[in-house]
Order: C-alpha cells, then structure tokens, then sequence
C-alpha cells in the first residue's frame, strides 16, 4: 500500500496552483529537430553544425553555436540586457559542468597506441590548518608516474594524466569562464562587490575535477589573496552532482533508457551494430561487453575527449592502417546526441525519473529564491560546478525545448528580478533563466520562455513535483 500511494503523490498529480494561475506539472514533449530524429541520425552526415575539435570556435561561426569542447555562456558581448529599467536584479544563481578532461578511465581502450602527457600542470591536493591557523603547508601537487617494478601495466593511456583530470586547456577555459561571468555580473550590471564577500558562494561535488575547475573559475572573477571555501555536501547525500540514493529514479530510467530492453531505445543500438562492429575492431573493446553497447556513452566519451585536445582519431595497436574515421566519430557524436534528447526529454518518463534523481537541488535553489526575496540570506550570488547528469537532469524538469548532450562548460544561469513599481517590500519578483547565455524556452506552457516569468509560477512548479523540503521526492525515492 505504501509503495502505491508514494508512486501515486507523486506521479499523477498534473497541476499545481500560483496564487491565481494554474502550472501545469505534466512532461511536454520537445520540439522536433534532428537531434530526436532517428533517420537523420543514423543516415546523416557531419555534426549539423556542432563542434568537437577546439575549445575555440572555427573563424566566422557565431558565439552560441554548440561547441561539446566548450559550450557557450553568459558573457558580456551576447548578454540579453533586460530591456526595461524598472527590473531590478536581485539574486543570481548558477550551474554548470566543469571545463574540458581526459576521459574517464572505464572510457578508454584496453590498450591505447599513444601517450596523454599531463606535465604542463598539477593537481594540487593538500589540507592546512584554519582558525586557529597553524603550521603552513607545503604547497604540493600529484605527479603521476609508472614504476618499471610494478608488474601491473595500466590498461588505457600511458603518460602523466589521472583519468579523469581537467586539462591545461580546460583549466584556461574555466578561467575564461569565471572572468566572462565577472564580466557580466559585476561590470556590466554592477550587481557582483568588487571583492570576494559571504554575498558569493561557490559549490563543487565529491568528484575532484570540479574543485579544479573552481580553483580557476575564482581566480577569474576574483583572483582573491586569501583561501577561498568551496561548499560540498558529504558523499552519499550530495544533491550536486548527485550522489544520493533514488532507486525508484534509477530503476525507472533503466526501464526506458539505458540498460533497457524496451524497442524505443533499442532501436538505434541495434541500427548502429555495424559501427560497434567496426569500433570494436579498432578499439580491442570485446563485442560481449555490456558497458560499451547498452549506450554510445563509452566511445562518444573516447574520441570526443581526443579531438577537443587536437589528438589523432585511434586506429588498431596491431595495425596501424585500420582507424577510427571522421566520417564514424561524427555518427557516434550524432547517436550521442539522440541518447540524451531521449533519455532526459523524448520518453515520457524522463520528467519522473528526473525529478526523484535531481528534485533535491531543485528545492534548495527554490529555497534559495525565497531567502533572498524574504531578506533571510545576504547571499545574492551562488556558483554551482557541476557535472552532465547533473545539467541534464535539470534540463529535464526544466522541460527545455530541445534537448542536447550538454558539453564541457554547459550554465544554466538563474537571475531573479524585482520591479521598482512594485515596491521593494512584498512585490512580486520575476525569474529569468538563461541557457547558453541566452533565454531558456520550455516545452511546458506554463513556464514557456522563461523570460520575467512570475517567481510564484515557478516556485508552484518546483513545489508541485518535489514537495515541501522535497518531501515528495523522499517519498518517491523510498517506493
């Protein structure tokens, strides 16, 4: 009995209510393009326009364009300026991926043809004693090596790199980052002190590749003098990244997506068996391997990473001639690209499964709104380094109208707003939400596109599929 009635509150509950209006709590299907276009997938060429081989953009393509290396954001030359000075600025909250990394090492062949160097930077990992201070510490960094006693050979790349690890490339996209957020929130709108405060917070998961990104990121909006605290939530419970148990959410997913055996996303797996066929072949991955052929995540991951850092595509280690072409590296980043639109946006139960894995963030950036709106928090600026489960599942409850695997960098920017006419004390306050750098635009009418949308709407709608503290989804995770 109880595991029905926790799937039922939390499942078929279509409507919630803002004060006068009602928001409607149903998934909305995505707007139709290639990318959910299966035929276009699979008998396509190139990569429509997305780019995969520089943290730069090719000369004369637009900023905003879908860079996987480097995704666009919020910077000076492309800010939406609201159009109406009556608006006034009063909280900003984001979240995005880290920048650019070798790939994972369960993403890496069992023997790879060349080296991935590393030494042009270091991993600084050490703790120093804080109020009271103490000794000092050495300041002091991981240098990764091979010993020719150990027996053990380490299967995927040789060289000096952690896998994974943010790059010297990437560490400079995340400066860059920091400093184009600066750019915008303090020199353009003045909304940002001019010195680091406890009115900015910082935010990293359990995973280390974030706190390298946040150690560039500061500096590129601060370049403070003293230590910098970066908040993290204990592993297990981390609502971030997320780390916390959802059963309910992932045995949903694996009933549609990956894992599963449902036509709907089988389909493309087996149109796609004479690709894994010739990857296998060239990669020594075995055909029987379950993790390299529920999903493309592995190969996409592979040769994605290799060809933001300008690396050749791989071919055999026994033989030479036979390689992995552009022509395929760009089917597997368009089947990529279909994975994600299905899983997070396409099925229907993208929107539940969401909601029970990323519905905890959810409520504390809600929470977040109301303290700054209630005068509760001096904070008016949070940064959230995140990953793409983490970006994509909040895209998801978002019900963004078209769905992309979110690429190195990827923001989604929160800026909520109070009107001068209003009155500063108990007037309304207005949500603006920016992907990319531009307006957000969801598939669900009552959000639509996000621009000066009523915080109440939004509010109604967190709160109607996460609950009150997301009771709701402590419910649903539980069922």
């Amino acid at each position: 009995m109880y595991r029905s009635s926790a799937l039922l509150s939390f499942l078929w509950i279509p409507l919630a209510t803002a004060q006068n209006s009602t928001v409607s709590l149903d998934w909305h299907a995505p707007k139709k393009t290639w990318i959910n276009d299966l035929d276009k997938v699979l008998n396509g060429t190139g990569t429509n326009g997305f780019v995969f081989n520089s943290s730069a953009l090719p000369p004369g393509t637009p900023y905003g364009t879908y860079n996987w290396c480097n995704m666009p954001h919020v910077r000076a030359e492309e800010y939406p300026r609201v159009n109406n000075s009556d608006f006034v600025l009063e909280y900003v909250e984001v979240i995005h991926r880290h920048h650019k990394r070798t790939p994972y090492a369960s993403n890496t062949f069992p023997r790879e043809s060349y080296r991935w160097e590393c030494s042009d930077q270091g991993l600084f990992y050490y703790g120093k004693p804080l109020n009271p201070t103490g000794n000092a510490s050495a300041s002091t960094y991981w240098s990764v090596f091979t010993s020719d006693t150990n027996p053990i050979a380490p299967s995927g790349f040789n060289g000096t790199c952690q896998f994974p690890q943010i790059t010297r490339e990437g560490l400079d996209d995340s400066w860059q980052h920091g400093k184009d957020l600066f750019g915008v929130y303090h020199d353009l709108l003045n909304f940002l002190p001019d010195d680091l405060s406890d009115k900015v917070t910082y935010r990293v998961t359990n995973n280390v590749i974030t706190s390298q990104v946040a150690g560039m990121l500061v500096n590129g909006m601060y370049a403070p003098s003293e230590d910098t605290s970066l908040l993290i939530q204990p592993s297990g419970v981390d609502s971030l990244e997320p780390s916390y148990s959802c059963p309910a959410a992932s045995r949903l997913s694996s009933s549609y997506a990956v894992g599963s055996t449902s036509p709907a996303w089988t389909a493309h797996l087996t149109a796609a068996g004479s690709l894994f066929n010739s990857l296998d072949t060239i990669s020594g991955v075995s055909p029987s391997s379950n993790e390299w052929h529920r999903s493309f995540d592995h190969y996409f991951d592979n040769l994605s990473a290799r060809q933001c850092h300008a690396k050749t595509l791989p071919c055999n280690i026994e033989d030479g001639s036979t390689c992995v072409s552009q022509a395929q590296a760009d089917t597997v980043y368009r089947l990529g690209q279909y994975e994600y639109s299905f899983i997070y946006r396409d099925a229907p139960e993208s929107l539940r499964a969401a909601t029970g894995a990323y519905g905890i963030f959810l409520a504390e950036l809600a929470q977040h709104m109301r303290d700054s709106v209630a005068g509760k928090s001096s904070v008016i600026y949070r940064h959230n380094v995140a990953h793409d489960g983490s970006v994509s599942r909040l895209l998801s409850i978002l019900q963004i109208d078209v769905m992309v695997w979110v690429g190195m960098g990827s923001e989604v920017v929160f800026e909520v707003y109070s009107k001068k006419s209003d009155g500063y004390e108990g007037g309304k306050r207005y949500l603006r939400i920016l992907w990319g750098g531009q307006v957000l635009t969801s598939s669900n009418p009552s959000l639509g596109r996000v621009d000066m949308l009523d915080l109440d709407v939004f509010l109604a709608y967190v709160d109607g599929l996460v609950g009150e503290r997301a009771g709701k989804v402590v419910e649903f995770c539980g069922s």
